[in-house]
């Protein structure tokens, strides 16, 4: 492959260490992550079987580790102690610090605090 692809493509892994492919051009067989987790798999303490490349202009390109699919693991079940942890961890990111109210939706970084208490004016208005 040559032009934009031609640094990205590596499958025998003497540039980069490990085999690369061009983005999109992955072997079948392998999978990214985020991948693993849509067919409910881990990649399971197994290492780095190949990464894809992205070339950027002006920048580094974006790389993507890829797992072997057939050594993956399933997902480990969600326990009830994980359940309760997860579900007061999002409340707590729902509840305003300065009123102590839980807004329904999670407050803004940029905030702080929820939108009513970060903008008192509008709603005396409204």
């Amino acid at each position: 492959m040559a032009g934009a692809f031609g640094k990205c493509f590596d499958p025998n892994g003497a540039r980069y260490g490990i085999p690369t492919y061009p983005w999109r051009y992955a072997p079948d067989g392998l999978a990214t992550r985020r991948q693993l987790r849509a067919r409910g798999l881990r990649p399971g303490g197994q290492p780095v079987a190949a990464q894809i490349m992205r070339p950027r202009y002006r920048r580094g390109p974006l790389a993507a580790y890829l797992y072997r699919v057939d050594l993956a693991k399933p997902v480990r079940p969600m326990t009830p102690a994980k359940q309760a942890a997860l579900a007061k961890a999002n409340r707590a990111r729902r509840t305003c610090p300065q009123c102590r109210k839980d807004a329904g939706y999670v407050i803004p970084t940029s905030l702080g605090t929820c939108v009513t208490c970060a903008y008192p004016e509008e709603q005396r208005a409204a």
